[in-house]
């Protein structure tokens, strides 16, 4: 059944200008407006340059109205959609690079077949936020035949996983925790404390969860002193390693230009997209008076190049409508972040935050969700409260005790406070941090709060006790 499944998805091709607007909505701004300087340069229809011969006498002619049979006339003809000024004012900001991006320009210097490349940043796109990949190998391998068009199998993934495993920092890409600790102690030099500590976690690590030491001193024959210093080691490694990449302003960060700028006008939203301006693509005169010319004439030479010159406008026409469905695209999908989130962005108060997960989005766009996340990924917006990348906005929900929906980014907020505010010579156990978040106003299962725990790299209550 899986089988005929892939077959029958595989069957569903996309079309070209589908392609090209799915690569140009994944990308960030500047990184769009490099590929329209890329594509003033490869395509020689187009010609983004005033014309100095008497532009007045030059009709504008949108690129829409180019036939396919080629009666171009015999002036320039020019596609203007995104007003006046194409080169806007607009702010930058400096953040820390992120942490998606930190991996990509490691993976950009290893010596790696396009398909492993391919393969490496699926890897990556896939990671949660805090470093790691809980998928399971062999869904990923569907997913990428289904939404990348990448065929493979379990152990090429497996292989390019740990390509991504050998990344800083160390821990990223580990499934568990047990392989996050091993993967930054293997990093280490290998001192018999470390060595110690590796058997621990590659042996025991369910009595060393457990805290059974005694058992671990048997097996392995070490002395309390051994397994202590085997211990330090341990407590010292990062349950989150993709934690570590913060967005906190440096005067070596890369500088981050936002897609979106928020207004707030008493209670009313609206944003605009500031930097976002196609220069104006005119079909350069020389190349368009050489179509007038081969129209009706008989000579070989004439008629090849007017093929070569409508193969170029068929393209700068594919791009043109790319770039217009990106922006229809963009348009829609911060709207309904805004009308979702309305409370959030008019307060700033992380309190007024909703639950919202790409499917929400999806369900009001009409888009699908994998559309979704391509907007969301690596796109900002400016804030009367501060700079965000999108993704910020998008978390999974729970109910307190009202019955009211909160998101799990308030819930993290709330559980760090409480440990924050814990006797540290008698912190609180995750049985008695759900008491604790209950008295607040939280009802959290335990399970619950060692996700968040280890997703806020808050170690398990005897590790931060303190004498």
């Amino acid at each position: 059944m899986i089988k005929q499944g892939l077959e029958i998805k595989q069957q569903q091709k996309l079309s070209p200008l589908q392609i090209q607007t799915i690569k140009l909505i994944e990308l960030p701004i500047q990184e769009l407006e490099q590929r329209i300087r890329t594509e003033l340069e490869e395509n020689p229809v187009l010609d983004d340059s005033p014309d100095p011969d008497k532009p007045e006498e030059a009709k504008d002619v949108s690129l829409d109205e180019i036939t396919d049979e080629g009666d171009i006339p015999s002036y320039r003809t020019r596609v203007n959609n995104w007003g006046k000024d194409p080169r806007p004012e607009y702010n930058t900001f400096s953040v820390r690079q992120s942490f998606t991006q930190s991996l990509m320009d490691q993976l950009g210097y290893r010596n790696l077949t396009p398909e492993q490349y391919n393969i490496a940043a699926f890897i990556i796109g896939s990671l949660d936020e805090d470093g790691y990949l809980r998928r399971d190998i062999e869904s990923l391998v569907d997913d990428m035949a289904f939404r990348a068009g990448i065929q493979t199998d379990a152990d090429e993934v497996l292989e390019m996983l740990k390509v991504v495993q050998d990344f800083d920092p160390a821990g990223v890409g580990a499934r568990d925790l047990r392989e996050c600790l091993l993967l930054q102690l293997r990093t280490m030099k290998q001192s018999r404390d470390v060595l110690n500590a590796e058997r621990i976690l590659q042996d025991y690590f369910q009595e060393f969860s457990n805290k059974h030491f005694q058992k671990i001193m048997s097996r392995l024959g070490l002395s309390e002193d051994e397994l202590k210093r085997a211990m330090a080691r341990i407590v010292k490694l990062n349950p989150a390693p993709g934690g570590e990449v913060d967005y906190t302003y440096t005067d070596q960060a890369q500088q981050i230009v936002p897609d979106f700028v928020l207004e707030e006008h008493d209670g009313e939203l609206s944003f605009t997209m500031p930097r976002f301006s196609v220069p104006e693509l005119r079909v350069n005169k020389k190349y368009a008076d050489l179509l007038i010319e081969a129209k009706g004439s008989s000579e070989r030479a004439q008629k090849e190049a007017a093929t070569f010159v409508r193969q170029k406008l068929d393209s700068a026409k594919w791009f043109v409508e790319a770039l217009k469905q990106r922006q229809n695209t963009l348009n829609k999908t911060m709207s309904a972040i805004l009308e979702y989130q309305h409370a959030y962005f008019v307060s700033g108060d992380e309190a007024d935050l909703k639950p919202m997960v790409l499917k929400d989005i999806a369900e009001k766009t009409g888009f699908d969700i994998s559309t979704i996340s391509r907007v969301v990924n690596s796109k900002y917006i400016e804030t009367h409260f501060g700079i965000f990348p999108l993704k910020y906005f998008f978390s999974e929900g729970m109910e307190n005790k009202e019955g009211e929906e909160v998101s799990t980014r308030e819930l993290k907020k709330v559980l760090q406070e409480c440990v924050d505010a814990e006797d540290k010579r008698k912190p609180l156990t995750d049985e008695q941090l759900v008491v604790e978040m209950g008295r607040r106003g939280y009802k959290v299962a335990r399970r619950t709060i060692a996700k968040y725990r280890g997703q806020l790299g808050i170690p398990l209550a005897r590790w931060r006790k303190k004498l």
